[in-house]
């Protein structure tokens, strides 16, 4: 028990209690979130990397598409004159 105080005995030492268990819950809490931000930056990598491969994937159709038509000695529509 802690020492002699005018409160109860039983409100001393579960509040004590308590703020143990805090401190004994702040290593496995911190580590929760150590995990979680780890999680996100590994799902954050992989969702750029998705999107970069897309963006690649489609600046390789425009490029074949415009080389085709440069072979087929087709050209884009000019705008009428003004």
């Amino acid at each position: 028990m802690a020492d002699v105080t005018p409160v109860n005995g039983q409100i001393t030492d579960a509040v004590t209690q308590a703020n143990v268990k805090v401190l004994g819950d702040a290593p496995a809490m911190a580590m929760g979130s150590l995990f979680q931000a780890t999680a996100q930056a590994l799902a954050n990598a992989a969702h750029n990397a998705t999107a970069q491969q897309q963006n690649a994937a489609s600046l390789a159709q425009a490029i074949l598409s415009r080389s085709a038509a440069n072979l087929l000695g087709s050209h884009p529509a000019k705008p009428p004159a003004p």
